[in-house]
């Protein structure tokens, strides 16, 4: 089964049933997952929603529902533990000029054989060199 690990914009779609058809297409057939940092990133948006592009425009019962599916995320959807890659972002940080964030999400891609699909609006040439560099396959799509 192939597998994708999703940022927090993607997760976001997924779970508020919001799927474009650029990342339906992605996601037939996959085992979806996602980082520890993006999962925290869409929590802390749906808590508090300040503006930003993740959830900043969305009324607070729309931020509500997606707060009840993060608090017991649906088992179909993997977050990789961070003592798993710990090592490995720590490794990617020093080889590549990546944020924890990015290389926690290449680490888990890496980790999981899966490719890493990311919101176009945030597609990072930083990342993605990374990424290319490990052999993960990197994903920007459009919502």
């Amino acid at each position: 089964m192939k597998k994708v690990v999703l940022d927090d914009h993607l997760l976001r779609d997924v779970l508020s049933n919001q799927i474009s058809g650029d990342l339906q297409r992605r996601l037939r057939g996959a085992q979806i997952a996602t980082t520890n940092m993006y999962y925290v990133r869409l929590c802390k948006s749906a808590v508090s929603a300040r503006g930003g592009s993740l959830t900043g425009s969305w009324p607070a019962e729309r931020r509500i529902e997606l707060s009840r599916s993060l608090l017991v995320l649906p088992d179909e959807i993997a977050v990789v533990p961070l003592r798993t890659i710990a090592f490995r972002i720590a490794e990617l940080t020093e080889l590549h000029p990546l944020s924890t964030l990015g290389a926690e999400a290449v680490a888990a891609a890496e980790h999981l054989d899966a490719a890493l699909v990311v919101w176009d609006g945030d597609d990072g040439p930083r990342i993605r060199a990374a990424a290319r560099s490990v052999g993960v396959q990197y994903r920007a799509v459009a919502r």
